[in-house]
């Protein structure tokens, strides 16, 4: 039987499948289905997917608290009922902006599009921002400022294969997005492959046997060892001067801002050899089509970004790229490897607290007059812009602050920073509302919870990490009284009396988000589902139906107002939290091959759970012994926001100076509850990447969270 083409539901590779229902209610079966990202591979949480579609606490029925303080099922309607009468009367009492709403990178653009619009339409709030804020947010900011315009990928992923180097400075992608691997076959073979990252993480391990250079660089030094590289590009005059001179606004400001960033003193400060800095250097460069090589791409991940100086560590790798002449390049170019599976479309349609659909500015008198005038109300009634994710959640319950918070897609109890702060604002709430597929730690403290569809279950639109705009497709019914998240907006937009259309269809939400995208940067108005479903590869923009869609962007030129990629000078700082007496070790944390996000999801597929059951934390073998720590014993780690204990991994993999730790896991396993929410002052980026920790032994022998 023919089976039912869609996507994954997880990472921003969107590897194509087909989904086959079998003989058990909900149930289906996945297959790979041969697409350019994926090439017919499949990760192993792609594989399981389907068991999130039937675990057995599967959420099937709203829930509201009960007076004895327990989560009790009730009927849609007083459900509900009952959030809208809160509303009404926390707004009557506070404001509009006393209610906010936090979105997810996994919502479908349709809902995530509904999302915005619902904030402020309906509820006529600037309180929505949304987890995508805690992902790509880094890189959004330096490219936005750099080339006038954000797509992660500015060109197909494939084009990474044809390519004689690539240089992935914190991505992990082994792990994150296997299948993905595939694409660095060239650079693997020509020995040109060169990684980032503290760790010798498997992306690390692919540089191995003469395949390129891993630069273990010390945590939070990304932005100094990208200096020096651009340094020595700059000094040995392996410089693009004539794409300089064409296609940038300043090439002077690259040379001041690298002077000083000699390769010995980068290393006294990242930990890598100043002769492998070269070495990197001139590697790079020979690929660069200057030279007469292949082409070279400069990518980024969260490893970059999730610092308080995120935004201008990825402005030194586009620094680097241009000064290799590499961005507008057929083969090559610099682009971030977006993480969440709609961490791109996510961005682009308005739960954003300073975006409108389109990936248009809310400040912007012209914008607000264009959405203003799909949605039929007055530009003058919507809301500006709003506090970002970390601001917000600090704000919550607060005097003056929201008193009522509505989530969609995300688990904060898990993926957010400083998790002891989160937990008290989101308790000193009047009324948190939670919809999710699943009892997350975050919906099990909510007041009231809604049930929704997840991705076998709903139609829809995702754009991958390349900006390629996909359809998702439903193949079963959901269980119980499950609906969508569109399904709770109309509800509770009627219910407020908001006079606006809020849509359940997610077809016609889709073609009303291209009416709202058309004229934007991210412009959506010529891509409809029939294109899509006949097969056509539609990357935004495509301002129009008969148009082919952009697979490259920056050919004929920058989405600037000169067309010209601008130069922002930006240097070295240590991070926010950095290594003092009593915590001489930095922490990071990261991603396993295993989990997703938060793991609400992963935690609950047997096969994945079982290979990865708990948190740990990886620390040398050299650190392990001076601190009398056996592999597999507890260990505490403490930070300035609290203290954990958890088993060791001792491994060679890890620099002498970190420990590591995933941060998939929940309760008393969520290392979250040690990271800082220091903010990069441009992008709002928390700095979840980097932290002073004490490491010691415990006598503990459980997983455990304290103050």
């Amino acid at each position: 039987m023919k089976g039912v083409p869609t996507h994954c539901p997880y990472c921003a590779l969107q590897c194509a499948t087909t989904l086959h229902p079998v003989d058990r209610p909900g149930a289906v079966e996945v297959r790979p289905r041969d697409f350019p990202t994926n090439r017919g591979g499949l990760c192993r949480k792609g594989w399981t997917a389907p068991d999130v579609l039937t675990v057995p606490d599967r959420l099937t029925m709203p829930l509201v608290r009960d007076a004895a303080g327990t989560l009790v099922e009730t009927s849609w309607d007083a459900a509900l009922d009952f959030v809208a009468e809160r509303i009404r009367s926390l707004q009557r009492d506070h404001g509009h902006d006393s209610v906010a709403v936090f979105g997810g990178g996994g919502l479908t653009n349709e809902k995530a599009y509904a999302l915005g619009k619902f904030a402020r339409v309906a509820l006529k709030t600037a309180n929505v921002d949304y987890n995508g804020r805690f992902c790509m947010s880094s890189a959004a900011a330096a490219t936005n400022r750099a080339f006038g315009i954000d797509r992660g990928l500015p060109f197909p992923l494939a084009d990474l294969g044809g390519a004689g180097a690539v240089l992935l400075v914190g991505s992990n992608i082994a792990e994150t997005m296997p299948p993905a691997v595939a694409h660095l076959q060239g650079a693997r073979d020509a020995g040109r492959l060169l990684v980032v990252d503290p760790r010798r993480s498997a992306t690390a391990g692919l540089t191995e046997d003469g395949a390129g250079i891993h630069l273990q660089a010390t945590p939070g030094s990304d932005l100094a060892l990208m200096l020096a590289l651009t340094h020595v590009v700059l000094q040995e005059g392996l410089a693009d001067t004539t794409y300089l001179n064409e296609r940038v606004d300043d090439a002077e400001v690259l040379f001041r801002s690298t002077a000083s960033w000699w390769p010995e003193r980068a290393e006294r400060v990242t930990g890598v050899p100043a002769a492998t800095i070269r070495r990197a250097a001139r590697v790079l460069a020979a690929a660069a089509p200057v030279h007469g090589g292949a082409g070279a791409f400069i990518l980024t991940g969260r490893g970059a970004e999730q610092h308080s100086k995120g935004t201008d560590t990825v402005t030194a790798c586009i620094n680097l790229a241009l000064a290799l002449g590499l961005p507008g390049r057929l083969g090559s170019g610099y682009g971030c490897i977006t993480g969440q599976g709609n961490g791109q479309g996510g961005r682009e349609h308005g739960q954003k607290a300073d975006q409108l659909p389109g990936y248009r500015s809310i400040a912007d008198p012209a914008a607000r007059a264009h959405v203003a005038g799909v949605w039929g109300v007055d530009p003058s009634e919507l809301p500006g812009p709003g506090k970002s994710a970390v601001e917000l959640i600090n704000a919550l319950g607060t005097t003056g602050g929201p008193k009522a918070l509505l989530v969609h897609g995300s688990n904060l109890l898990v993926s957010a920073p400083r998790l002891a702060s989160v937990r008290e604002r989101l308790s000193a709430l009047d009324l948190l509302v939670v919809a999710d597929v699943v009892p997350s730690e975050t919906a099990l403290l909510a007041d009231v919870v809604f049930p929704v569809t997840q991705w076998a279950e709903e139609e829809g639109t995702m754009t991958s990490l390349e900006g390629r705009v996909l359809r998702r497709r439903a193949a079963v019914a959901p269980p119980g009284e499950v609906r969508s998240d569109l399904a709770v907006f109309a509800g509770l937009a009627s219910r407020l009396g908001c006079t606006a259309a809020f849509s359940t269809d997610p077809g016609e939400v889709f073609d009303e988000l291209r009416l709202a995208s058309k004229g934007g940067k991210a412009d959506y108005s010529g891509i409809t589902w029939e294109r899509i479903d006949a097969g056509e590869a539609l990357f935004w923009p495509v301002p129009f139906e008969g148009h082919p869609g952009t697979p490259r962007l920056f050919a004929d030129g920058f989405a600037t107002p000169d067309g010209r990629a601008h130069v922002v000078p930006v240097d070295h700082r240590p991070v926010a939290d950095d290594l003092n007496a009593t915590a001489p070790m930095y922490l990071v944390t990261g991603r396993l091959l295993q989990h997703y996000q938060s793991g609400a999801q992963t935690r609950r597929v047997p096969e994945l759970a079982e290979a990865e059951p708990e948190v740990f934390a990886e620390i040398h073998p050299r650190v392990a012994a001076q601190l009398g720590i056996a592999d597999g014993r507890p260990v505490r780690l403490r930070t300035d926001r609290g203290s954990m204990v958890l088993p060791a991994r001792v491994t060679a993999d890890v620099r002498p100076d970190t420990v590591f730790v995933p941060f998939h896991f929940g309760g008393s396993g969520a290392v979250n509850e040690l990271t800082n929410d220091a903010l990069d002052p441009v992008s709002r980026m928390p700095e979840f990447k980097a932290c002073a920790v004490e490491v010691t032994a415990a006598a503990l022998p459980v997983t455990g969270v304290s103050a």
